[in-house]
């Protein structure tokens, strides 16, 4: 284990973004862990605190199986597994139907968490996009697109825990990634917690609060 939990996670990877410190960003989470380790993120750094809520495009009987990820505010924020597509034999039609179907239940989410689905004002800013753990990237990659779409002048990309397949990907995808470890074999996120239990919507609503009250 790295982690005690989330919190201890956000703590330590606020030290290591600290050149960030009350600058010209803000810290978009992914729900609904990341929300956790990024409001550790934002109040240790002094800095507005928001979410992005990139959805996995699961495999067809199997939704656990990613094939791809979507994002919100932008019609090319998409991301397809290619290898996972033709090795399943995924129709285009099943593909643009799911892609429709997570996009529903993003702007659900959003107004949810946000009271809205319009997107943050972050045109011009450096985005801090933070989750609490990445095994693929392929989500954050989704998210990646659709805050270069919306005009973000830098993307940093930053988790405690990743697999070395998605630190690389990341690297690649934003202008800078962070993580604390990148442990082999990865496995999963959770692996590497000792308290790993689920975030509420509540909670995400009550640290979104938190946080937009200073």
């Amino acid at each position: 284990m790295l982690f005690q939990d989330r919190v201890e996670a956000g703590r330590r990877l606020a030290q290591l973004l600290e050149s960030y410190r009350e600058s010209d960003s803000m810290v978009l989470a992914v729900p609904r862990g990341g929300v956790v380790v990024g409001y550790e993120v934002a109040s240790r750094l002094g800095l507005p605190l928001d979410v992005v809520v990139p959805r996995k495009l699961g495999a067809p009987g199997e939704p656990e199986l990613a094939i791809g990820a979507v994002a919100p505010w932008d019609d090319e924020g998409v991301v397809i597994d290619q290898e996972s597509v033709r090795f399943l034999g995924v129709s285009r039609d099943y593909i643009l139907r799911e892609i429709e179907e997570q996009r529903r239940e993003i702007a659900r989410r959003l107004r949810l968490y946000r009271g809205t689905d319009e997107p943050p004002n972050i045109a011009g800013k450096t985005a801090l996009l933070i989750d609490d753990g990445i095994a693929t990237g392929c989500t954050l990659e989704a998210a990646v697109k659709c805050l270069r779409k919306l005009g973000a002048a830098k993307i940093v990309a930053a988790a405690p825990v990743s697999s070395a397949e998605a630190a690389d990907r990341l690297s690649w995808a934003a202008d800078e990634f962070y993580t604390l470890a990148t442990p082999e074999p990865f496995m999963a996120v959770g692996r590497w917690y000792v308290d790993f239990d689920q975030t509420s919507d509540e909670e995400v609503i009550r640290l979104l609060s938190v946080s937009k009250d200073g």
